[in-house]
């Protein structure tokens, strides 16, 4: 047979493979190695891209391809051996604790939070396990001999360079195959998709789904650790910031708490993973799910009011941070709501308008106007003017014309009345140096983002950065004519902004706004699914597209006739339309 040309974007040159070689062939011949580490070493390569979709070193060539191998330094490299990671780590708990199983429940700022959890051994769970409801199930508590010992048998394996193979299973083979692992969750979810085949992987004879490519063998992955977190751990691999180095773990109470407060809630109501969601939806019950998602935040937003309430003789301003797509608008404005229902007046203040002149904007790294640094804010402005307001003064507030990039006069004057309160978001609302000069029990602190503990399954949850991407693409193709695509071509530099200026203070927060809805991803599918479709095969984009593409292949849709029934003051609205609010 002739050979078959390939191009290798990495290095730039076209090679002639054997039919059915694959890319770990290809890899060897090009002599490339990975990105450039810092201390002079390399990042190893991971998987790649094969005409912009992500495939395993062992994809076989059977044609003509444009081929980028891919290390640590992209995110779908990382994905590719946190997946990995997963696995082995399923395997060792599989071998070292068959009465317990493990569970994936969301992602920390150092990796993804585990807990080994009682197994159950009666296989008419899977039919009992629904929409109806539930009890939570029991942790078994670890301790750090079992960390040690967990460690240790990941790293055996590690040594073994052990290969992960990929079968083709009948989806009934497939289902039979997770009852008998007690994986009901995904057991679940694969009769609710109703797929012919699905994808098995094994490693040394334990097989599992991780929804995405894998690492070639056990050897590739020496970057990890493992760390007790509460009743749990947390499972350590590359961050998402450079030089991506394994991050230290803190333990963020606050953090842990809205999450375990919403996985219990999820479980209680029978809903804690994508299959029992699709369930409740094909048997009709897309609008209680609705119904019950939105009572509980007016609930929230009720209990937030009353706290703020209970220190009104001290408290005078509401501060709301969030990253992006967490809803902070809504929040602001419902919570408005909600404090004005307890007789105080809520003021709106946006710290937009006390932007610095674009003169005097600090620069970033690279030259550019650093609009995101806190410093791009006048806060001797802003902390004499609260200063003024909480001494019973009337103050002008800034106006910012962002065309010309100045502050100009003609902006409202308000002073503060006995019943008045200050509520003010933006992304530096939890950062100590934007109000240094306030009294601190002057103020209230509100984190609010979209923190799902809802699941796929047993060990792959749903990344709340996922959950966000998909609300941030639907409302900026709505309300900002800006593309899927751009959407996603912008989202890391986002991310990195996040990284920076948000995350580190939001344990700062009084209290923390879970903003979402177990509803909403499947609903989130009606608008994005179009959208991650138009983006063409030779965009950078593309395999970003095929990955969110598959994640929302797994969900049922939500109609747009069950949709008439989310509230036109439900965050949902902010990136769908039909809200009653004006944003």
């Amino acid at each position: 047979m002739e050979k078959i040309r390939v191009f290798c974007k990495n290095d730039g040159k076209d090679y002639w493979c054997e039919p059915g070689s694959d890319l770990l062939d290809l890899l060897e011949r090009t002599g490339y190695e990975g990105t450039s580490k810092p201390d002079g070493g390399v990042y190893r390569v991971l998987a790649a891209y094969v005409d912009n979709q992500l495939k395993e070193l062992s994809f076989s060539i059977l044609m003509a391809h444009s081929v980028e191998f891919i290390d640590a330094t992209y995110s779908d490299g990382r994905r590719t051996y946190s997946r990995s990671l997963c696995l082995l780590l399923q395997k060792v708990v599989h071998d070292l604790y068959p009465e317990s199983q493990l569970v994936f429940d969301y992602s920390l700022p150092a990796g993804l939070y585990g807990e080994l959890r009682e197994k159950s051994d009666k296989p008419e769970d899977l039919e009992k396990m629904n929409y109806s409801g539930g009890a939570v199930s029991r942790v078994r508590t670890i301790d750090e001999t079992d960390i040690v010992k967990i460690k240790k048998k990941m790293c055996e394996l590690v040594e073994k360079d052990l290969p992960i193979k990929k079968i083709k299973a009948k989806s009934d083979e497939a289902i039979s195959l997770f009852t008998k692992n007690g994986q009901y969750d995904k057991a679940r979810l694969l009769k609710s998709i109703g797929k012919f085949f699905v994808s098995v992987y094994y490693l040394d004879g334990y097989g599992d789904t991780f929804y995405g490519p894998m690492l070639y063998s056990t050897g590739y992955m020496k970057e990890f650790d493992l760390v007790k977190y509460n009743k749990g751990f947390c499972l350590q691999f590359y961050s998402s910031i450079p030089p991506y180095d394994i991050m230290k773990v803190e333990f963020q109470e606050k953090i842990y708490d809205i999450f375990r407060e919403n996985s219990n809630w999820c479980e209680i109501l029978g809903a804690k993973d994508i299959g029992s969601v699709n369930e409740a939806i094909s048997a009709g019950h897309a609008v209680q799910l609705i119904q019950v998602s939105e009572a509980l935040h007016e609930r929230k937003y009720a209990a937030i009011a009353d706290k703020i309430y209970a220190r009104r003789d001290f408290v005078k301003l509401v501060l709301i941070s969030g990253p992006s797509s967490s809803g902070k608008t809504t929040t602001s404005k419902r919570l408005a709501l909600q404090l004005k229902v307890i007789g105080l007046n809520p003021v709106i203040i946006s710290l937009d308008n006390y932007f610095l002149n674009r003169t005097d904007t600090p620069l970033d790294e690279k030259g550019d106007y650093d609009f995101e640094s806190i410093y791009a804010l006048d806060l001797d402005l802003l902390n004499s003017q609260l200063i003024d307001l909480f001494g019973g003064k009337e103050i002008d507030l800034p106006v910012y014309n962002f065309i010309k990039g100045e502050r100009e006069s003609g902006g409202r004057r308000i002073s503060l009345g006995p019943k008045d309160i200050l509520v003010m978001e933006g992304i530096h609302a939890l950062n100590p140096l934007l109000i240094s000069r306030i009294p601190e029990n002057k103020t209230y602190k509100i984190y609010a983002s979209a923190l799902t503990s809802l699941s796929i399954d047993e060990n792959n949850s749903i990344s709340t950065t996922d959950n966000r991407l998909l609300r941030r693409m639907v409302r900026d193709n709505n309300f900002r004519g800006t593309s899927a695509e751009q959407t996603i071509l912008r989202w890391q530099s986002v991310r990195m902004g996040e990284s920076k200026n948000i995350f580190p203070y939001q344990e700062n927060a009084d209290i923390m706004f879970n903003s979402s809805l177990i509803y909403e991803i499947p609903m989130l599918k009606h608008y994005a699914e179009p959208l991650l479709r138009r983006i063409a095969p030779t965009s950078r984009a593309y395999s970003e597209s095929l990955r969110l593409l598959k994640f929302l292949s797994y969900m049922v849709e939500i109609t747009e006739s069950e949709q008439k029934n989310i509230p036109p003051t439900s965050i949902m609205r902010e990136f769908i339309g039909g809200s009653s609010f004006t944003y």
